[in-house]
């Protein structure tokens, strides 16, 4: 299946605890249907300390399920829903539904 969300793609969070907030993705996991969003869903993990890091408390990105997510549209700086379509020259790309405007680059 061709991938809805990927990197560097901005989203909007439409259901858990950061509910109506937007970031941009920095990693996806398409086997698990998951993906980090930059300043969403920020957890604290207690890391002991190695040779390159010292120990303490991190505050990280935990994954997020892609049907908590909605695409931003490029045009109306709306949540969106993702289309597929084939250009002229036989190029697919994804597209807004709600604007129909082309979000890949």
């Amino acid at each position: 299946m061709a991938a809805k969300y990927k990197k560097g793609d901005t989203v909007f969070v439409m259901a858990g605890r950061d509910k109506g907030k937007r970031g941009e993705i920095i990693r996806v996991v398409p086997e698990d249907s998951r993906v980090f969003v930059q300043g969403v869903n920020v957890v604290k993990r207690h890391t002991r300390p190695t040779q390159t890091e010292a120990g303490g408390i991190v505050e990280k990105e935990a994954p997020i399920h892609v049907s908590n997510l909605a695409h931003v549209d490029p045009k109306t700086d709306k949540p969106t829903r993702v289309g597929f379509k084939f250009m002229e020259d036989k190029t697919k790309v994804r597209f807004a539904k709600r604007s129909g405007e082309i979000i890949d680059r």
